[in-house]
């Protein structure tokens, strides 16, 4: 009977028997033809739980895989119930929208609006206030919210899968592929806290997986899948980019894939010129009006949610801060006048408000400060007075030529220039804060232009909010700006304030407007009498996050234990402390798994020197490789490299301060070289030799897991319990604070 039942078994082939079978249907394989001829078939077995598992073994091994990337992902996450390292930004953040106040942060808000999204689903009102260290209170459930976190960590590893197989690797290749991302302990670890790092990695990933999904269909254009895939690319983008700037490295890869396509279809002379065009439509709708449109989204939504008052007001135009419910620009009186105290805020994009303080400039004049802060302070007021003799009663307003004096409310000093260059823009003159009420001269003086209404009319007087001017000293002839320049640690880190000797009219760093008004002889402003549009409110915002991000600098004078450069990323020559060191705390190391990183930069090298060495031979005319075999290596390298060039060579220009996790993105595309560059050049060995090879590697990948797993879940004890796990010194795990 059992004979008789083996001839009607269909026979196939099982894992072990495939080799390059495994790639995604129509990329090229070499071995694909000679696996036919040369390998006897085998059948299924009689048991149907055995044949379930030969027909169904990729779809059971990719949830497998899955399933334990949860579990690690997921394993201890509540253990430690402090705020641990960067949550104290980005939960805060995210109690911001729960209580839907306005604030500012360098990043684009779609990734902290799914941290807000994180804490309503917890339960979370928004009150907790997320300092570091703080023990977490019973009514912010942490672990809901760091759970939902931890599930975009927890897809990447069938990402990997699916990428490795959508890029022509062998059914081992991807199980390696998604191994080095379940097991390397710096992924682990950042999936596992309330940060943004995890969606960044996500939506990178994803990016990767439909541009190879979209260049595998380039045979069928215009098809459903086709669509499909363009556009899901077209939709990564626009996520990626809308949790962290760094998500722009991943829109270069795909415009320089997207630019070479199009580029070789022009060297097809059989395309219709029609088809042609409409490849760039396509292209020029999914890949840029598409990230583009969920970019400006995500923008529309933050102002939409964030639509009370909140620690961010002062970052935003003075007309936008108008709408925002709590605030008090409805009872500024509209018109300006002589006697009334006032707030400046420059127009120029990432302007700040004119301030002041007791603190002198250590050079110069030796005068009091004058900058320009972004945060709502009492500094900020100044009353307006007519100049010196000229005094007349009753109300006068201000309009266009009028010569002022303006008087720091709190220290009394007049806001005052003089032939003095700036302490930092030196071929500007110096702004000070000189004399009181009786001590003080003619270089106090500033005379008023009104540049227009922010609608485009000029009404003859200054009005709060919507009036532009520019402030000209009587004296010198130049105009007060605020150009963005940062001051050292003297001064706070403000914005330098100039007197501009170019008289540049249309530079907008030279235009005011005015924000708060108080004058109690004067009646508050109509009802709806300020608007805002949201195009001139998206392009503020962008332009003050991206001032901000320039000015995340390293400071000379403080020693940062945290920082790291580039140079110490590739080799994880550094490690990064994610909270309290004591005895009593649970403490976490980030730190990329030594067998992974290691392995990923060696693939690396390896990689590019066998692309140089194929190079060279095939200008030698000596062809190692098929047409079609070189066509798929130079793809699968030049894709790769790029990734890796573009998200990790940037961090060599930026002046701003950088981290060890900054490289996690250009970390995924060496990863994902390490199993390409193992299958070819295993591809001639037999199967048996092949899978002991990458068992072998699997294996240590494991092996070193588990010895570094504590510091990703959690070192209890004193810190001496791990010093075996220092394998170099530049890490700094058994070091005191």
């Amino acid at each position: 009977m059992d004979n008789l039942k083996r001839r009607n078994i269909v026979p196939v082939d099982t894992p072990l028997q495939k080799i390059e079978q495994d790639t995604v249907s129509g990329e090229y394989n070499a071995n694909r033809e000679k696996d036919k001829t040369q390998r006897p078939l085998r059948v299924h077995s009689s048991n149907q739980t055995v044949a379930f598992v030969q027909t169904h073994y990729k779809t059971l091994t990719l949830l497998t895989l899955t399933l334990l990337s949860f579990w690690t992902r997921f394993r201890l996450i509540g253990r430690s119930n402090i705020v641990v390292w960067d949550e104290a930004h980005f939960g805060k953040f995210g109690s911001h929208y729960l209580q839907h106040e306005f604030y500012f942060d360098v990043h684009p808000p779609l990734g902290k609006m799914l941290v807000g999204f994180s804490g309503w689903l917890a339960g979370y009102d928004g009150s907790f206030a997320f300092e570091s260290g703080n023990t977490y209170p019973d009514t912010v459930n942490y672990t809901v919210m760091r759970l939902f976190n931890a599930v975009w960590g927890a897809l990447m590893v069938p990402l990997a899968y699916s990428t490795a197989e959508a890029l022509g690797m062998s059914f081992k290749a991807c199980i390696l592929a998604a191994t080095m991302i379940l097991l390397d302990t710096a992924y682990l670890c950042i999936s596992r806290f309330i940060l943004l790092d995890s969606m960044l990695l996500f939506f990178t990933s994803t990016s990767l997986y439909c541009l190879c999904m979209f260049k595998n269909l380039r045979h069928e254009p215009f098809s459903e899948a086709w669509w499909l895939w363009l556009s899901l690319t077209g939709l990564s983008l626009g996520c990626v980019s809308s949790v962290k700037w760094v998500g722009l490295f991943a829109v270069t890869l795909v415009g320089i894939y997207t630019l070479q396509d199009l580029w070789d279809m022009l060297g097809d002379i059989r395309m219709p010129k029609h088809k042609y065009i409409g490849h760039w439509i396509a292209r020029a709708v999914c890949l840029i009006c598409l990230p583009v449109m969920v970019y400006m989204m995500s923008f529309a939504l933050h102002f939409a949610i964030l639509y009370k008052s909140g620690p961010g007001d002062a970052q935003m135009s003075s007309l936008f801060q108008a709408n925002l419910a709590g605030n008090t620009f409805d009872r500024n009186p509209l018109e300006i006048a002589y006697g009334s105290k006032i707030t400046l805020k420059n127009y120029g994009y990432g302007g700040g408000l004119l301030h002041s303080h007791i603190q002198s400039y250590p050079e110069g004049s030796k005068q009091q400060q004058v900058t320009c802060y972004h945060y709502k302070d009492d500094n900020n007021h100044w009353i307006v007075k007519h100049a010196r003799n000229e005094e007349k009663e009753g109300t006068v307003f201000l309009e266009q030529g009028a010569l002022v004096r303006l008087v720091h409310a709190s220290t009394e000093r007049n806001l005052h220039s003089h032939p003095i260059n700036a302490p930092i823009t030196s071929t500007q003159w110096e702004v000070s804060g000189y004399g009181n009420e009786t001590v003080g001269d003619s270089q106090d003086h500033w005379i008023v232009e009104i540049v227009q209404g922010t609608e485009g009319k000029d009404t003859g007087r200054v009005q709060s909010l919507t009036t532009l001017l520019r402030l000209r000293h009587a004296q010198l002839d130049c105009y007060l700006a605020a150009n963005n320049v940062i001051l050292p640690q003297w001064g706070f880190k403000q914005v330098e304030v100039t007197c501009m000797k170019k008289n540049e009219t249309e530079n907008p760093h030279t235009w005011w407007n005015v924000e708060e008004h108080w004058n109690e002889a004067l009646p508050p402003a109509p009802k709806n009498t300020y608007s805002s549009r949201f195009l001139q409110d998206f392009w503020h915002l962008n332009v003050a996050m991206w001032t901000s991000n320039n000015a995340l600098v390293p400071d000379p004078d403080k020693e940062d234990i945290l920082s790291s450069t580039p140079t110490e990323w590739p080799l994880v020559s550094v490690g990064l402390r994610m909270c309290g060191w004591g005895d009593d705390q649970i403490k976490f190391f980030l730190l990329g798994s030594p067998a992974v990183w290691w392995t990923s930069f060696a693939s690396l090298v390896v990689l590019v020197t066998t692309f140089a060495f194929y190079c060279i031979r095939r200008q030698r005319k000596i062809e190692d490789l098929s047409a079609e075999e070189w066509q798929h290596f130079v793809y699968v390298t030049q894709t790769l490299f790029l990734g890796w060039f573009l998200h990790y060579i940037p961090f060599f220009i930026m002046g701003r301060v950088t981290y060890l996790h900054h490289y996690f993105p250009a970390l995924y595309f060496t990863v994902l070289m390490v199993p390409f560059v193992m299958d070819h050049f295993t591809r001639r060995y037999s199967h048996q030799t092949q899978w002991i090879v990458f068992s072998v590697l699997c294996s240590l990948l494991l092996a070193v897991f588990i010895y570094f797993a504590p510091i990703t879940f959690g070192m209890a004890g004193p810190i001496a319990d791990y010093k075996g796990r220092q394998w170099l010194e530049s890490w700094h795990l058994l070091d005191s604070e």
